[in-house]
């Protein structure tokens, strides 16, 4: 995931002023709010976010395809 530093908080920064936080997830789609320097929170647009957390059927279809190919000889042996 890239990181636009652009949107990054610190967890104090964020604590006294969420509307920053609020203003630059509506203008960007995240915020990371940061503790102790370090990435450790990620506010997203929720539209976003529910967007993201649905795969596609073709998506899951390509990756099953993808993980039988790799394994197949692990499917066979356990096939017998």
């Amino acid at each position: 995931m890239k990181i636009d530093t652009n949107t990054m908080v610190s967890i104090t920064e964020a604590n006294q002023n969420f509307s920053k936080v609020a203003r630059l997830v509506d203008e960007h789609g995240t915020a990371v709010i940061l503790k102790n320097n370090v990435p450790r929170y990620l506010v997203i647009d929720f539209s976003k976010a529910e967007k993201d957390s649905v795969a596609s059927d073709e998506d899951v279809l390509n990756i099953s395809k993808r993980l039988i190919a790799k394994n197949r000889d692990a499917y066979e042996v356990l096939a017998k």
